[in-house]
């Protein structure tokens, strides 16, 4: 994960104000170059931590007050949770990006695979909708329903796409670059959803468009996710705004939706 190393290292220093970590959600707020700023993963846990097994975080209680950079180390965990806090740091140290312009993800996605095959890593809400805008639609889930594949079925549909569109989960599980490396040259690249680092340094993965989350609501962001919301749910509340930035020849632009 040489990537992510460097991508930790860009990162500027803060201190943890406060860790919460809810049934859907993980948020960490930082204080960084005098600003408040909050950071959302998706939570996530791997069997070999549950039910007291072993600690899913091993500093629990003793997170808050202490440097981003202890939070952030755990990006490198195998403990998915301790991945998620570390995740979430990292999206809550991020400086913003600039030059907002027009563009939605899932038109995108629609546009970019309307004669061609998308694969969709991860079944998020706007799937349904594109089966009728798109040539072929393959969407792969850990736990598949209805037309889903399982995930195991990645190295034999994800070479075919012209659209691969990854969740931003997997660089919590640590899958993110297995599936990366099975796309098909020249096949446009996604990373979606709230855990998404807007970082310009994911473009040099050779990822084409991120779509990711800014909580512009702290508290109530932090009130939601401590209550189990979901991100529908924390979004209807105006507490966060989705953006999704291209990676164009001439440089880098950002769309607000």
């Amino acid at each position: 994960m040489e990537w992510m190393r460097r991508l930790v290292d860009s990162l500027p220093e803060g201190r943890v104000e406060n860790v919460t970590m809810g049934l859907f959600w993980t948020a960490v707020v930082v204080q960084v170059s005098g600003e408040r700023r909050c950071g959302l993963a998706a939570t996530l846990a791997n069997a070999e931590f549950e039910h007291a097994r072993r600690p899913a975080v091993r500093s629990a209680g003793q997170l808050e007050g202490r440097s981003s950079a202890d939070l952030v180390a755990g990006i490198f965990s195998d403990s998915y949770t301790e991945a998620a806090l570390g995740l979430a740091t990292i999206n809550a140290l991020l400086p913003p990006m600039k030059n907002p312009m027009e563009l939605a993800a899932e038109d995108y996605i629609a546009q970019q695979g309307s004669n061609g095959c998308v694969a969709v890593v991860g079944h998020f809400p706007f799937v349904d909708r594109l089966r009728d805008k798109v040539e072929k639609l393959w969407v792969l889930e850990l736990n598949p329903c209805g037309d889903d594949l399982p995930a195991s079925a990645a190295p034999d549909v994800l070479p075919q796409a012209d659209v691969l569109a990854i969740t931003a989960m997997t660089l919590i599980n640590g899958t993110f670059e297995g599936l990366l490396q099975l796309r098909r040259p020249g096949a446009k690249v996604l990373v979606l959803g709230p855990s998404t680092p807007l970082s310009p340094l994911m473009f040099d993965l050779g990822v084409d468009v991120l779509s990711g989350t800014v909580v512009e609501d702290v508290d109530e962001t932090l009130r939601l996710v401590r209550q189990g919301a979901t991100f529908r749910q924390i979004r209807s509340r105006g507490g966060v705004r989705l953006l999704t930035v291209e990676k164009l020849i001439e440089g880098i632009n950002e769309a607000k939706l």
